[in-house]
């Protein structure tokens, strides 16, 4: 060793004036540089998480359209029903599909649609089903042949794709038939998982998805098999779950379908609801779905029809003018009211409605999900002031051919019944492998009923501006014909009037504080798909 090295080696060793050694110090500054980068780290996890919880809404969602004046014959409301008779046999009694097919054949200038699962996927729920996909592929196709000029648009969720792991073979049909296919650019939307979301969009999203397919099984069809990142975009838990369809009408202006139901092959037998309205209303849906196919990257250019323009101008002069939420004069005729309202818009309106309600009103709830939690106590509080609570909830077992165990309607209907006391009641709909995929609630007082129905499930993901949703608002005086409908249709489930639609509380009861305990991490998270 030469003496050069040999002092450099021992001056290093040596300490400077601090007392410290270069080498330590060294150690030291290394340190200093993972711990920076450690917290430059935590700091972009916690940025990109938090904005992504509070970033601005893209324009068509939280929608809360006027208040529209309408007339009954504006409004259609449709049931569709599967249960099971005392003989042993099944009742399909479904209307909704068929009454979407009608619009497609009237149509002449206009289609759009916004429909969330559209696929013939059966999971493994076998056969059987009605092949809802293939029958609106085949009369938009037939339509655009038969008006070459009429402007169809459709609207629909990167599931159908498997998130770009797969082509959709309906999809891919429609654009070669020359109609626009538009797949709903979800990371605009904010992130219901964040715990999962914030580290995809960090890390993940970059790698894109491959169109060939892959390795792994599906998790929505057998036959399939798909890459690693499908999984990755589908633990996202986000989705665009509308389902509206707006066309022009025979008789002039636009006709709108809102929805619980979805053109899906296993979905075909699910008990769902319906509206169909017309006038302003209608238009309102027409402008958010454009909307959404803009910010979903669509360039194209829907024109609605001119007598829709026409009147929008004078239409929303006589909504100025009439009065809201006021009982009217004596001798005088309460007029229907209709108001398009998406996601959050949904939640504040509906808890605005059930904080109204006083003892000797009466609420009717027929839903799919119930889990938000301001929607738990609201309604628990409408017990406590004396309103008559009524619940009909899917008991959460059946999901295309497997069981589910209940989170979570069985969790929040024990809460429910537990702390609303007398007030709440609830039955379950008696599923038989399908679903009580409904989506209804009906608020009563002693001048009117408030009906609220559509795609929106009562759920922190359905309501707050996380998931796209759409609803429309119906308000009638108490005692009409629309009034008489909703009753009549909810009492003939709660008695089981002609079959056996319904069962007793006891049924499915359960007061497991643990499945409690995993409904409210779950709702409280984002890990879920409800």
């Amino acid at each position: 060793m030469t003496d050069r090295l040999r002092r450099q080696m021992t001056a290093a060793q040596e300490p400077e004036a601090d007392g410290t050694r270069p080498s330590e110090r060294r150690t030291a500054a290394r340190r200093q540089r993972r711990r920076a980068a450690i917290a430059a780290a935590l700091l972009l996890v916690f940025v990109v998480g938090a904005w992504h919880q509070i970033e601005p809404l893209p324009p068509g969602v939280h929608v809360e359209g006027p208040r529209r004046i309408a007339d009954r014959g504006q409004v259609e409301l449709l049931f569709d029903q599967t249960y099971g008779t005392p003989s042993g046999d099944t009742v399909v009694g479904h209307r909704i599909w068929d009454r979407v097919f009608e619009m497609i054949a009237g149509a002449q200038q206009l289609v759009v649609l916004d429909l969330f699962l559209f696929n013939d996927f059966a999971g493994a729920a076998g056969d059987g089903f009605r092949p809802l996909s293939d029958q609106l592929t085949k009369r938009l196709i037939a339509k655009r042949r038969e008006v070459p000029g009429i402007q169809i648009l459709f609207v629909t969720d990167p599931l159908n794709s498997h998130y770009g792991g797969r082509p959709s073979e309906h999809v891919e049909r429609l654009r070669s038939a020359g109609i626009p296919v538009v797949i709903t650019d979800l990371e605009r939307l904010r992130d219901s998982n964040p715990i999962w979301s914030t580290f995809w969009r960090i890390a993940l999203q970059w790698l894109g998805n491959s169109h060939t397919g892959g390795w792994l099984p599906s998790p929505f069809d057998p036959e399939a098999e798909v890459t690693l990142r499908t999984y990755l975009s589908l633990f996202n838990f986000k989705a665009n779950h509308r389902k509206v369809v707006v066309a022009d009408h025979p008789a002039g202006g636009l006709v709108a379908l809102v929805t619980s139901s979805n053109p899906h092959d296993a979905s075909s037998r699910h008990s769902n609801v319906a509206a169909v309205v017309r006038g302003g209303v209608a238009r309102d849906v027409l402008v958010s779905e454009l909307e959404v196919a803009r910010f979903s990257g669509w360039r194209g250019r829907i024109a609605p029809p001119p007598a829709v323009l026409a009147t929008a101008t004078l239409e929303t002069a006589a909504i100025e003018a009439a009065p809201s939420r006021t009982a009217p004069e004596a001798g005088s005729a309460s007029p229907v009211a209709l108001r398009y309202l998406t996601e959050g818009a949904i939640r504040d309106n509906l808890l605005e409605e059930l904080a109204e309600t006083r003892a000797g009103d009466r609420i009717d709830v027929a839903m799919f999900y119930l889990s938000h939690r301001g929607i738990i106590e609201s309604l628990v509080a409408a017990a406590r002031r004396g309103v008559r609570v009524r619940m009909i909830l899917d008991p959460n077992r059946d999901a295309f051919g497997r069981e589910k165990d209940g989170i979570p309607n069985r969790s929040v209907a024990h809460e429910l019944v537990t702390r609303g006391g007398d007030g709440v009641e609830v039955r379950w709909y008696r599923t038989q492998g399908e679903q009580f995929h409904t989506k209804l609630t009906v608020i009563r007082t002693d001048r009117e009923v408030v009906a609220n129905l559509g795609s929106a499930n009562l759920t922190r993901r359905n309501l707050a501006d996380f998931n796209l949703e759409a609803n429309v608002e119906i308000t009638a005086p108490a005692g009409s014909a629309l009034d008489r409908e909703l009753e009549e249709v909810f009492d003939r489930w709660w008695s089981n009037e002609g079959g056996e639609l319904t069962d007793p509380y006891e049924r499915w009861a359960d007061p497991s504080r643990w499945q409690a305990f995993k409904y409210r991490l779950m709702e409280a998270t984002g890990l879920s798909t409800f």
